[in-house]
């Protein structure tokens, strides 16, 4: 792990425009990517890196990468993001979409959408509704997923911007794209000037929830392509500020998620309480952030040893972001020979920056490894089930919950 820094002098928050930035967390010498498909172990190990350097604005409570650089970033066909594969997530995705369609009556309306990766929730919405809808994403890769039976959509391979501001929609939806955007005020003003001559447009963003990395030490949900950490209020605060009414703002998948709903202003906002917790509240996580990440790290580390003692086998189940940033943090992460992961699109490749090869869940039937650490609790059950199936009697271990000093090995 990096060092902390000590708090800097305030800079400009990106979020608010306000001059409360200040320094709190540090990490050198990241991989610029986290889902690049890597064609070889030595391509992935000396991927380009950059630094994180975590600033947080005491006005609204924003979160963002000091050290980011975008020129490192590359978002291309081979950027390999979806979760698709995932029954559990699938079965998120499908329940997402059809409360939207039910809660704004999205049926044979238009729909946009903003970092549409690979296309599969924009297609879910337009099937469901038999709506009509063009997504934006450099990384979508044409032919990819069969056409809607019902419905139409256009895909185009660009980054959104004011130059596509003609395509007016009813429904307007961007999710898991903001955090990886450095200047979310200017992105979310140039939303809503896109608004301009559809007013009763429905704005829809989902977000990955700052509070839960905060509180639970989650240093492998910090990365070097999320530039931008949202709290709900935080994330409330940019689209007031940006001329926007919020109509809903709530937590999902496991309250890994924010989501929000909203509407050019018309003067009928809604406050959320219970969920826009303020700045000096997430000062407080912060602090104790600092102290959790080092005693999860600690843990981790002493469970890798322990094990290489044991000469016991250790994979780890996921070969996205967070299990970049596991590996990337760990002190004897190199002991981890493969990360398994159930996209097919990712298997022989290799992770970016240690350079574990990729392999399928069907692979370990033959690897026979004895501990297996998930990076995303939420997939517990489906990791278990496959594990079973093939007759495995693996160690499964969550991320969050590593073996502290002490318990039972």
């Amino acid at each position: 792990m990096g060092t902390r820094a000590n708090n800097a002098a305030p800079i400009p928050c990106p979020n608010c425009l306000g001059a409360g930035l200040s320094a709190f967390y540090e990490q050198a010498s990241v991989p610029a990517h986290s889902v690049l498909l890597m064609g070889s172990r030595e391509e992935a190990i000396h991927y380009p890196r950059g630094d994180i350097q975590l600033g947080f604005c005491g006005r609204c409570g924003f979160i963002t990468n000091l050290a980011y650089d975008p020129s490192l970033q590359e978002f291309s066909t081979r950027y390999e993001e979806t979760q698709g594969f995932s029954p559990t997530f699938s079965a998120f995705s499908q329940g997402l979409a059809k409360r939207l369609v039910e809660r704004y009556d999205l049926r044979q309306k238009r729909v946009l959408e903003i970092g549409c990766g690979k296309g599969e929730f924009l297609t879910l919405l337009c099937e469901l509704g038999e709506n009509s809808g063009v997504g934006f994403d450099p990384s979508y890769v044409p032919g990819r997923l069969p056409a809607p039976k019902r419905g139409e959509v256009e895909f185009i391979q660009d980054y959104y911007s004011s130059d596509y501001a003609h395509y007016s929609a009813d429904f307007l939806c961007c999710k898991m794209t903001l955090e990886h955007i450095p200047n979310p005020h200017e992105f979310i003003d140039m939303v809503r000037r896109s608004l301009e001559a559809t007013p009763q447009t429905v704005v829809f963003f989902m977000v990955p929830d700052a509070t839960r990395i905060l509180g639970e030490g989650a240093f492998w949900d910090i990365y070097y392509e999320h530039c931008s950490y949202f709290t709900p209020g935080s994330l409330a605060h940019l689209f007031r500020d940006s001329g926007f009414e919020v109509i809903d703002l709530e937590r999902a998948y496991g309250d890994q998620y924010i989501t929000i709903t909203a509407k050019a202003a018309q003067g009928n906002d809604q406050a959320f309480p219970e969920l826009e917790a303020s700045p000096e509240a997430t000062a407080q996580l912060i602090e104790a952030f600092k102290q959790k990440v080092g005693e999860k790290l600690d843990a981790w580390e002493q469970f890798l040893q322990k094990a290489q003692k044991r000469d016991e086998r250790t994979v780890i189940w996921g070969a996205g972001s967070k299990g970049v940033a596991f590996l990337t943090a760990l002190k004897g992460g190199e002991q981890i020979e493969y990360c398994v992961d159930i996209n097919p699109h990712k298997h022989s490749s290799y992770m970016p920056g240690s350079g574990q090869q990729i392999v399928s869940p069907a692979a370990l039937g033959d690897y026979h490894p004895d501990n297996v650490i998930v990076m995303n609790p939420i997939y517990r059950e489906e990791v278990q089930d496959e594990l079973e199936q093939m007759g495995l009697q693996s160690r499964v271990m969550m991320v969050n919950e590593p073996e502290m000093e002490g318990e039972a090995p």
